[in-house]
């Protein structure tokens, strides 16, 4: 799992790639936590090369969610392919979350 975070023009943008499971949504917890800080702004998810998330790695999209739902801020989810998008529709995150692509 690797997280880029990147700025331009006042929009974070976090680059997700590889697998978020178990372990590796310990280390995306620390390294989210830029985007936490930040959850008055605007912050969009890059997850094109994303290829698997567990229920720990959806945990902590909806953890980055409520604090920019509470700080006033707006999250967009971007690229997501086949695999997750199955995995957000059974869960409800289409619900929840701006998906684009």
């Amino acid at each position: 799992m690797y997280l880029e975070i990147k700025e331009n023009e006042g929009v974070l943008t976090g680059i997700l790639s590889g697998h978020i499971d178990t372990l590796a949504s310990e280390e995306l917890g620390r390294e989210m936590a830029p985007l936490l800080e930040s959850a008055d702004r605007q912050i969009v998810l890059d997850c094109e090369n994303l290829a698997y998330i567990s229920s720990s790695g959806l945990r902590l999209l909806l953890t980055l969610r409520k604090k920019v739902a509470a700080d006033g801020g707006s999250l967009v989810i971007r690229n997501i392919n086949d695999e997750i998008r199955k995995v957000f529709t059974l869960t409800g995150f289409f619900k929840l979350f701006d998906i684009r692509n």
